[in-house]
């Protein structure tokens, strides 16, 4: 029994660091959206920089799990605009702006929405699988 239960214990602490990674990758594309316009605060600088979550594999109660590792910056370029009226242009007249896509952090968050949604599945039906095997045994 006690063979058992380690094994959806493990499958709960696993999916468990997944949500959290997760979690963590969807608050940076939250931010990634939130500075989607944000230009910068000086003529010619450079605006907000759009963040990539980093994950690595960790060990998780005897099993591998994931957490985030770090935020990076996302080395792709800036577009420019012209707005010669805009604080943040430059000499010439233009406005760098961030190269966050809205539709790609749309669509990165839903998939993260689902990873989350999956590993909670996982979890409510590791501790089912534990509760049907306790039952069992105790016939």
């Amino acid at each position: 029994m006690a063979e058992i239960r380690s094994m959806g214990s493990q499958a709960q602490a696993i999916a468990s660091s997944a949500l959290r990674a997760q979690q963590a990758r969807m608050r940076v594309i939250a931010e990634n959206l939130a500075n989607a316009n944000s230009t910068s605060k000086t003529a010619g600088g450079d605006p907000y920089r759009r963040q990539v979550p980093v994950f690595e594999p960790t060990k998780v109660d005897g099993g591998q799990g994931v957490r985030l590792s770090k935020i990076a910056p996302d080395t792709s370029e800036f577009k420019s605009e012209y707005e010669p009226g805009n604080p943040s242009a430059n000499a010439q007249g233009y406005v760098k702006m961030p190269n966050v896509d809205p539709l790609i952090e749309a669509l990165d968050m839903k998939e993260a929405q689902r990873a989350y949604e999956a590993n909670l599945n996982v979890i409510e039906t590791a501790r089912a699988m534990d509760m049907r095997t306790l039952d069992l045994l105790k016939k």
